[in-house]
C-alpha cells in the first residue's frame, strides 16, 4: 500500500489575513519603509519575518511609534483607547482589522447601549479579546468555560447577550453558549452569519481528513489560536496531531506506523509552507497526494479606501 498525504481544503490564508498583509505591502511599496505595525499583523512567524525584511517595524504599543508617523493596526482589532492614544500622538492610522472582527466590535457597542450584560466567549490574553472587551469594559465579562458561564453574576432583570472570539468555531463555543442559555433562556447573540467562515471551514476540513488520516500535521505558529485549535480538533477526532512552523519541524519519527497523513494550515499560514511540507513528506516516502475539499471560499475584503 502506497503512503499518501491528504491535504485539507480550505486551508491557509483567509480573506482577513490576505487583506491585512496586502495593506502592509501596499504601504511599503507606496510610502517606503519604515512602516510601523502595532502588534504582529497576523500570528505567523514567517509572515512577520518576511515583512520585517522589507521594512515593516512591529511594535507592541502605539507608544513605541514616533510621533506623527504612520501606524498600521493589526487584523485582530484594538480597543477604542488605542485610537485615542494614536490621535494624541498625531499618528496616521491605517486600520487592517478584519471586517468580521469589526462586526463583533459593533455588536458589543450595540448590546452595551441596550443595557445588556455581555458574555464574551474567548481566551484570556488573546489580542482580539482585549480589543473587543475594550469596546464596552463596564458591560463585558470574559467567559472561557461552561463553569464560568454558570458562575456569571447577573443583576435582577438584567438581560444577557453573548459574543465570540472569531478564531473559535460553532463547535468550540457550543458548550459555553449552552451553559449561558441554561442560565438565561432569553439569551441573545450574533446571527450565525457572523461566525468566521474560515475558522469553521478549516475545522470541518480537518474532521474530514481525520476519517482516513491517523496523523495530522498543522502548519502554523504557536501564537496562532486557530492553528492550535486545528491540532485539538484533529486529536479529538481520534488522530495524532502536531503543530509545525514549517517542514524543518517535521520529525520523521512521528510518521512511524502511519500510512495516511493529513495536512492543513491555519488561517495565518502561507500556502508555500504547505507545499514545502508536502515535498518533505515526499522525500520521506509519502508520494501519493490527494486534495480533500469540503468547501469553496470566495470571500474577498476590499482594502481601505485610502489604499485603493
Amino acid at each position: 500500500m502506497s503512503k499518501r498525504v491528504l491535504v485539507a481544503s480550505p486551508r491557509s490564508f483567509c480573506a482577513g489575513v490576505v487583506r491585512a498583509i496586502d495593506i502592509v505591502e501596499h504601504l511599503l511599496e507606496r510610502r517606503g519603509p519604515p512602516v510601523y505595525v502595532r502588534h504582529e499583523i497576523v500570528h505567523n512567524v514567517h509572515v512577520v519575518r518576511d515583512l520585517e525584511s522589507r521594512g515593516a517595524v512591529f511594535v507592541e504599543s502605539e507608544e513605541d511609534v514616533p510621533e506623527g508617523a504612520l501606524v498600521v493596526l493589526s487584523a485582530h482589532g484594538v480597543a477604542p483607547k488605542v485610537y485615542e492614544k494614536c490621535a494624541e500622538r498625531g499618528l496616521e492610522i491605517v486600520d487592517a482589522v478584519c471586517p468580521l472582527v469589526s462586526k463583533v466590535h459593533a455588536e458589543a457597542r450595540r448590546y452595551a447601549a441596550r443595557g445588556h450584560k455581555i458574555a464574551l466567549v474567548g481566551h484570556a490574553g488573546h489580542v482580539e479579546v482585549e480589543g473587543t472587551m475594550g469596546e464596552a469594559p463596564d458591560s463585558i465579562v470574559l467567559v472561557e468555560t461552561p463553569e464560568d458561564a454558570r458562575e456569571l453574576e447577573l443583576e435582577d432583570g438584567q438581560r444577557l447577550a453573548y459574543l465570540t472570539q472569531t478564531t473559535l468555531s460553532l463547535d468550540d463555543t457550543a458548550e459555553v453558549v449552552d451553559a449561558l442559555r441554561d442560565r438565561m433562556p432569553d439569551l441573545v447573540g450574533p446571527p450565525s452569519a457572523d461566525i468566521c467562515y474560515a475558522t469553521q471551514n478549516r475545522q470541518d476540513a480537518v474532521k474530514r481528513i481525520c476519517e482516513e488520516a491517523t496523523l495530522v500535521l498543522v502548519v502554523g505558529s504557536e501564537t496562532s489560536s486557530n492553528a492550535n485549535r486545528l491540532v485539538e480538533v484533529a486529536r479529538s477526532s481520534g488522530s495524532h496531531a502536531h503543530l509545525i512552523d514549517d517542514e524543518t519541524d517535521l520529525d520523521p519519527d512521528w510518521l512511524a506506523g502511519h500510512e495516511t497523513v493529513g495536512l492543513t494550515a491555519g488561517a495565518s499560514s502561507p500556502e508555500v509552507l504547505v507545499e514545502r511540507v508536502v515535498d518533505r513528506l515526499g522525500e520521506l516516502g509519502y508520494h501519493e497526494r490527494e486534495d480533500v475539499e469540503i468547501a469553496r471560499e470566495d470571500v474577498f475584503f476590499r482594502l481601505p479606501a485610502e489604499l485603493r
